[in-house]
């Protein structure tokens, strides 16, 4: 991601970072991925895509109170539901 992209400066210091080779990296601290992990893991659907959905005002309104990032509290509520009938 470059700095023009960001709206606060990052601290980083991209040019190490990108500079770093793989066995540069500490990984002491990451734990090894079992089957647990993969058994309990959710396989990510891909790329959203924009549509235009019409919602009641109150639900909207209701979502939106709850502040930024309304947009995908709704599509994690419509995720549960659909989650929810998948399992009947």
């Amino acid at each position: 991601m470059s700095e023009q992209n960001m709206k606060k400066q990052s601290r980083t210091d991209w040019v190490k970072i990108k500079a770093m080779k793989d066995k540069d990296i500490d990984v002491s601290e990451t734990p090894e991925l079992d089957d647990d992990f993969f058994a309990e893991a959710t396989l990510w659907p891909g790329n959203k895509k924009q549509i235009t959905l019409r919602l009641d005002p109150d639900v909207l309104e209701f979502f939106k109170t709850k502040g930024k990032g309304y947009q995908s509290s709704i599509n994690a509520a419509l995720r549960r539901y659909m989650e929810a009938q998948q399992r009947h």
